[in-house]
């Protein structure tokens, strides 16, 4: 059954509410006591100014209007947290996820994660009953059924607001571990070290059939070799394991073609932005924002995915241009997936101060997109969206659900 499906989307980065990677949401649940949530409002938090936007997409999507505002110093007093980040509706709300927490900085007490209901869009109050071991935050989700949620960390604010903390990168202060929680119980159950050199911890992918108890994480950087990896993690025997199960390494770089930010290492790392997981739970999309690379694994096996296919596009050093002839800006970034898995969009946005360091001559907001066939990832040579000048590209999600916005829990047959 499907206890949740939502689609969230968000505007292009803008100084407001993207300078960090707003989200949103859209609620539908059609077997379940919410039998008449619409799938209709956008709920976008901006991560800077902790705001939230709800959007009313009716009567059409291109008419939308602001159907209310949460200031950022609400969320603060009625939950204690800051810097809103991750958007997911969940059973008995919608569940928002931060970065930050109280203080100047938002360091001074952990990140967390909190609920909205889902029709008056009032802040219920905090999630977890205790944030247990887990000091920072970036991606969750979770096995409805199985009754957990894997969480993921990047950074606390002072470390990734103002740009990537070279200093902090090389002595492994960014996040570097999974959690696992009791969604029931809102209580933390374990955690698992990926290893302090495999800083910046991210997107995190469940298996969409719930009776798969495995999904996979992406790490941005491997301090040590500089590659970029992909983990699979698992539940057996009631308690959780990770195994790294791709390899993307480091491409060597003249250093003229090196932003400051990379002087001295002499190639550019692949910075694994996003990951996207077929529905069939058959394919991995992997992004690579450093190298400029878009790549499909087969993870039938998911504890030895096999690489199928590859593409080329922006990228520190090799700035390769679209078939269209286009200058790609950036690389790519964030992925989303069609439900038919026919379709792959993605565009070149990271974070407005990170933009600025791995590419200080500039991104402007593109949108592009593959179709995907036997053969793997081929580029749609007449698909290019140009945003208007002053605004970034960073999360696309598709009118009617996509493959990391909709939550399938099903019977496996």
């Amino acid at each position: 059954m499907q206890p949740w499906r939502h689609l969230p989307n968000s505007p292009p980065d803008s100084n407001e509410t993207a300078s960090g990677k707003p989200g949103a949401v859209q609620a539908l649940s059609p077997l379940t006591s919410h039998a008449f949530v619409e799938r209709r409002y956008l709920v976008i938090p901006g991560l800077r100014s902790s705001r939230i936007y709800v959007v009313d997409t009716k009567p059409h999507p291109t008419k939308a209007r602001i159907h209310r505002i949460i200031e950022g110093d609400e969320v603060l007093r009625r939950t204690g947290l800051s810097r809103t980040h991750t958007v997911h509706c969940g059973p008995e709300g919608i569940y928002i996820g931060t970065l930050g927490g109280r203080g100047e900085t938002g360091a001074d007490t952990p990140p967390g994660v909190f609920l909205m209901d889902c029709e008056s869009f009032d802040i219920v109050g905090r999630w977890e009953k205790d944030n247990g071991p887990q000091r920072m935050y970036y991606d969750f989700w979770w096995n409805l059924p199985r009754n957990y949620m894997v969480a993921s960390e990047w950074g606390l604010p002072p470390q990734f607001e103002n740009g990537l903390v070279k200093d902090e990168l090389l002595k492994n202060r960014y996040g570097h571990r999974l959690h696992f929680w009791d969604l029931r119980k809102r209580r933390h159950i374990q955690t698992v070290d990926l290893g302090s050199n495999h800083q910046m911890v991210l997107e995190v992918r469940p298996a969409h059939d719930p009776s798969r108890e495995y999904g996979f994480a992406g790490v941005v950087i491997d301090t040590q070799t500089l590659e970029g990896s992909v983990w699979t993690w698992w539940r057996e025997a009631g308690s959780f394991h990770a195994k790294k199960t791709i390899r993307i390494p480091a491409e060597p770089a003249p250093s003229d073609r090196l932003p400051a930010i990379l002087d001295g290492f002499g190639a550019v790392p692949p910075l694994l932005a996003d990951l996207a997981l077929s529905l069939d739970d058959q394919f991995l999309y992997v992004s690579c924002w450093g190298t400029g690379e878009v790549r499909q694994y087969d993870v039938s096996d998911p504890w030895q995915p096999v690489l199928l296919s590859q593409l080329w596009l922006g990228g520190v050093a090799r700035r390769t241009r679209h078939p269209n002839g286009m200058q790609f800006p950036g690389g790519p970034q964030m992925l989303e997936l069609s439900r038919d898995g026919r379709r792959i969009y993605w565009t070149n946005s990271f974070y407005s101060t990170w933009d600025n360091q791995f590419y200080p001559g500039g991104i402007k907001g593109v949108q592009v997109m593959a179709n995907i066939g036997k053969r793997g990832l081929a580029f749609a040579e007449d698909y290019w969206v140009a945003m208007p000048d002053g605004y970034r590209a960073h999360q696309v999600h598709l009118d009617g659900g996509d493959c990391s916005t909709d939550s399938f829990c099903y019977p496996s047959t």
